[in-house]
């Protein structure tokens, strides 16, 4: 397990962006690529993401660097989590546990009360993560974003102060 004292939390940069794209180009080969029809994985290509969100949201990131290498991000808005990514090569490092404390901090600090977040049944890596941290479900439905019939988990966590 990584130290996280060695793990600097810090607002994403525009010299970020190869990084931040080659984490969410990561994250989406090894969870949701492998769960899409063909059809969902070329409207995926033909969509210009990650890049769009990039551009679009980059400025509202945090990122993760350890030793100057940009190891994860975090995006959340008011009291939702829109994205939580750490590569695969430096997961089990301590990465996400530090990015979500992190958010949850800014959270609280913002005066929210309740953290919201999604994720999809497939993904049972994520789900242990939530639940283990303290989240717990709170809903279910179709996951209208990758019209591949999946479901989304929305969770919830108490932010006491």
């Amino acid at each position: 397990m990584q130290d996280t004292t060695a793990i600097t939390i810090r607002p994403w940069q525009l010299a970020d962006f190869d990084a931040v794209k080659a984490i969410l180009d990561d994250t989406f080969a090894s969870t949701w690529q492998p769960q899409l029809t063909p059809e969902a994985l070329q409207a995926y290509r033909e969509s210009g993401e990650p890049v769009g969100y990039i551009d679009q949201m980059g400025t509202a990131f945090f990122v993760a660097e350890i030793d100057g290498e940009v190891v994860g991000m975090v995006h959340w808005e008011h009291d939702f989590v829109h994205a939580l990514h750490v590569p695969t090569a430096h997961q089990r490092k301590g990465i996400a546990r530090a990015l979500m404390a992190f958010a949850e901090d800014g959270m609280r600090a913002a005066g929210v009360e309740v953290a919201r977040l999604e994720t999809d049944t497939f993904n049972e890596s994520s789900q242990g993560f939530y639940t283990a941290h303290g989240y717990r479900e709170a809903g279910r439905y179709p996951d209208l974003e990758w019209h591949s019939g999946f479901t989304t988990i929305l969770y919830v966590k108490p932010l006491a102060p």
